[in-house]
């Protein structure tokens, strides 16, 4: 990450915007208000990315936050363009990843990078062997009593879907501690850059939803662990820039899922997603046809667009299938190893 000539090590921090201004320096005053940085040689840089809102929202952030970089997107390309464009935009050694409907506690930066960091050498000034590519962060749900948990990172089950580790577990009851995961949460998370020179950015054709999850697949293809920091800590109000009953997060989440599992998972598995796909919309045809509603319509026409759409682009994930393998470190079968039951 950095030598013994340059003990500093960049950080960027990056936000992605659509139009949730307020929302947005929210998180970025959490990010300012961050400690226990200069102690560890860190320089925290932030940046916020406007994904095309087509509001105010560019001109104010730059209004309100002139000491740190905000970048024009152009158009809304999805969450990961966001972060890539953030990315490319102050390259660093670390990136840190906070949604815009999160805020930080004070020492998440320096909790993510210790343990991001903590493979690079042992008390006797030793090294080890593992490479770690990313930090997942303890997401708690904002406003609610008691308090629950939203994410200790991803994990995929052996039909192929994604979710947050420890959902809505209390936050009193979960006392995980710092370790390996399946993958990370694109909510709040540390990215080493050498990982991401290794692998690539964010697979931005799936637009929102899932990316973390291709991303975490790669990084572990490719020998890099990923790891669950619970000092690292993010209050989250879940899915208000797009909201869970949105067209766009079911749509989003029916297809990518497939295709993820296309890409990346055991056979079985993949084939499961599939079928589970399929089924899905099967059985919002046969319920149209009992009941022709106007909702009972609309979630037919979303599940045939969004399976459509995933079979669709079936022959292109499997082409990456093979190139992914042809290009791994670590056999399918070790990383399928974290799935986990329905």
């Amino acid at each position: 990450m950095t030598g013994e000539a340059d003990a500093r090590v960049a950080v960027s921090a990056i936000l992605v915007n659509w139009r949730q201004p307020d929302l947005t320096s929210r998180a970025v005053a959490s990010l300012e208000r961050q400690t226990g940085l200069a102690e560890r040689g860190l320089d925290l840089a932030v940046v916020v990315v406007d994904n095309g809102s087509g509001d105010d929202s560019l001109a104010l952030l730059r209004q309100r936050h002139p000491q740190h970089l905000v970048v024009d997107g152009g158009r809304n390309d999805g969450f990961g363009a966001g972060v890539n464009t953030g990315i490319r935009a102050r390259p660093a050694d670390v990136y840190v990843l906070l949604n815009n409907d999160a805020e930080a506690e004070p020492g998440f930066v320096a909790a993510l990078v210790d343990e991001l960091r903590g493979a690079e050498g042992d008390a006797s000034g030793g090294r080890t062997t593992e490479r770690r590519g990313a930090v997942t962060a303890r997401i708690l749900l904002a406003g609610t009593d008691p308090v629950l948990v939203n994410s200790t990172g991803n994990e995929t089950t052996r039909s192929g879907n994604g979710r947050d580790r420890d959902w809505l577990v209390p936050a009193a009851d979960e006392h995980r501690p710092a370790g390996e995961v399946m993958g990370f949460s694109g909510g709040a998370a540390a990215l080493d850059a050498r990982a991401l020179d290794d692998v690539g950015l964010f697979d931005e054709s799936l637009f929102m939803y899932y990316e973390d999850t291709d991303l975490s697949w790669r990084l572990r293809r490719a020998g890099w662990s990923i790891r669950y920091s619970p000092d690292a800590v993010v209050h989250h109000a879940h899915a208000a820039s797009s909201g869970t009953g949105s067209d766009v997060f079911r749509f989003s989440n029916e297809r990518n899922r497939m295709l993820v599992a296309l890409r990346h998972a055991p056979a079985p598995v993949a084939l499961t997603a599939v079928a589970r796909t399929a089924a899905g919309t099967l059985r919002a045809l046969l319920v149209v046809a009992r009941t022709p509603t106007p909702e009972h319509r609309a979630d037919a026409r979303r599940r045939l667009r969004s399976f459509g759409s995933a079979l669709r682009l079936t022959p292109a994930n499997l082409a990456r299938r093979v190139r992914i393998d042809r290009a791994a470190r670590v056999p399918r079968r070790a990383v399928a190893a974290f799935l986990v039951a329905e």
